[in-house]
């Protein structure tokens, strides 16, 4: 098969891909197309179907494995595929496992690096909770070592969740070595503990979409529930910590406006929110680099970062 981060602009392809979305929608003229997102193991890939009644063009679904034939083109700076046949894809013709974009980095290395900073907490409590999470639960394990950090927007793959909660965790590492007015212990816990509601606010893959308790919950509450129905098995955890850990969790967007129900109130709180947009904004602007392929170039505006986006000259 012809992987999405080998096409080239200007290529014909064959080949089979995960759809992950599909949506109809019209020109400016009110002529009917179909919008599509690809995916396999290396990337996604937007691609559409101008004339989704031509001959050719097979009935199928989102989320079916589809073999498409189309032209690779460029649209403001990113690749797209303009489809000319589709048909379903059968049974046997594919293997799921090429399908699911996976993280680079090794998966159970990053969960013993991840673990190593519980090992060396010393407040009892906080190193307990972290434990019945990360240590004792197997099927959270599992769960957090296969699941995405996002829809679409960074670190949506397979063990991107880990990839991420790894990254904020050794910024606020570090975060507590340059300012010794941080509790380490709690910084720490927070960072691990930040986006574990997206266990329940995203669906697993092949899905990898939001969920009912997702929509209308989100994983900050659902992260700072499940904390808390944790530290109540714990006894004798201070009702104090607890608040200030829960609070690290509800503010780690940092403002209202970005889905967090409180702003930093606590110093540990405002690191984690550095830390974890830190982390977000780096991954966004490499995978959004990288789906750029060989254009160095402008690469058109980028929403998230509102500002038009190109790679450094590297002179």
């Amino acid at each position: 098969m012809k992987y999405i981060e080998e096409l080239r602009e200007g290529e014909r392809v064959g080949s089979i891909y995960l759809c992950k979305v599909k949506q109809t929608a019209l020109t400016k003229a009110g002529k009917p197309y179909e919008s599509l997102i690809l995916q396999d193991k290396s990337g996604t890939l937007d691609a559409k179907i101008w004339d989704p009644n031509s001959q050719g063009i097979d009935e199928f679904e989102a989320l079916d494995y589809i073999d498409v034939v189309g032209d690779v083109t460029s649209f403001q700076g990113a690749l797209q595929l303009n489809i000319k046949r589709v048909r379903k894809a059968r049974e046997g013709e594919y293997d799921p496992k090429e399908y699911l974009p996976v993280s680079e980095k090794n998966i159970d290395e990053m969960y013993q690096e991840l673990v190593g900073f519980i090992q060396e907490m010393k407040n009892p409590y906080l190193k307990k909770l972290c434990g019945v999470f990360f240590l004792e639960d197997k099927q959270f394990e599992k769960d957090f070592k296969f699941h995405s950090a996002a829809k679409n927007v960074h670190h949506g793959y397979v063990g991107g969740l880990l990839e991420h909660t790894l990254s904020v965790t050794k910024l606020c590492h570090y975060y507590t070595q340059a300012y010794p007015v941080l509790n380490k212990d709690l910084l720490l816990a927070a960072a691990m503990f930040h986006d574990i509601g997206k266990l329940k606010e995203l669906s697993s893959f092949p899905e990898n979409d939001y969920t009912d308790a997702g929509q209308l919950l989100g994983h900050i509450i659902i992260g700072e529930e499940w904390v808390g129905e944790r530290i109540r098995t714990i006894p004798g955890f201070p009702v104090k910590l607890a608040n200030e850990l829960k609070h690290c969790i509800l503010a780690h967007h940092g403002e209202l406006e970005y889905g967090s129900p409180k702003k930093p109130a606590i110093v540990e709180a405002v690191a984690l929110s550095f830390a974890d947009n830190t982390d977000a904004k780096m991954q966004t602007m490499k995978e959004a680099l990288a789906s750029a392929g060989e254009n160095n170039g402008w690469l058109g505006y980028n929403r998230l970062f509102e500002s038009n986006i190109r790679k450094t000259s590297g002179e």
